[in-house]
């Protein structure tokens, strides 16, 4: 399915001239974020927060307050990944949609974007999920799959998770594997494993050769 066709027609933009009262009754009455704002001639301007509208004065007009405009966006052929990520970097649930003439076609809702990620691999399909961690000039995507790979695995997804310190992590999503033998391969070629898995072993094998350990010294 395109992604084109989970664009939203019913709500339009608000007219610039529309007064502050109309856009804080339409914000009650929703649960999205933003609302998207036309001028005179009903070309997209940008979007109004919700929180702001419902701190202007009722009594004037959208006009007014275009300087609170925020102006975010995606194309009616941004991938769905890059949508999300547009929704995250504005904190919002509804994304207006515009096409290469700069036409406002609608919008995206945040729930629908995320269901297709939900419907993805990476969640749908049975697998381990690890989170491994590097030096942020040390990994790369290609080392990583070859780790997986040549142990028998395969890479149903990977993303960058975090980056802190230098240190990137990468969360990944493996099926048709032996963790467990993925797992002390990263290690081996220095990565460190940020996640727990029930079949990652190797400290439980270090924690019971410990404990036999101590009991034979203590014999």
């Amino acid at each position: 399915m395109k992604l084109s066709e989970y664009i939203i027609n019913d709500i339009k933009p608000v007219d610039s001239n529309s007064k502050v009262s109309d856009l804080q009754s339409l914000f009650n009455q929703l649960t999205y974020s933003h609302i998207p704002v036309k001028d005179t001639h009903d070309v997209f301007v940008g979007l109004l927060f919700e929180t702001d509208v419902h701190c202007f004065d009722s009594n004037k007009l959208v006009s007014d307050y275009l300087y609170a405009l925020e102006n975010f966006f995606v194309r009616d052929t941004t991938l769905w990944l890059d949508v999300l990520e547009a929704f995250a970097q504005n904190s919002a649930n509804i994304m207006p949609v515009l096409d290469e003439k700069n036409n406002y076609l609608g919008y995206y809702e945040l729930k629908d974007i995320i269901s297709l990620f939900n419907e993805s691999p990476f969640f749908h399909s049975a697998g381990a999920v690890i989170v491994v961690e590097k030096g942020i000039n040390d990994y790369s995507f290609s080392e990583i799959s070859q780790i997986v790979e040549s142990n028998g695995g395969r890479v149903l997804g990977a993303f960058v998770s975090k980056i802190k310190n230098d240190v990137v992590q990468v969360t990944l999503k493996i099926g048709n594997s032996n963790i467990n033998e993925i797992i002390q391969t990263f290690r081996r070629y220095s990565y460190n494993i940020a996640s727990g898995h029930e079949e990652d072993t190797y400290f439980e094998n270090l924690k019971d050769r410990s404990d036999y350990l101590r009991k034979y010294l203590n014999m």
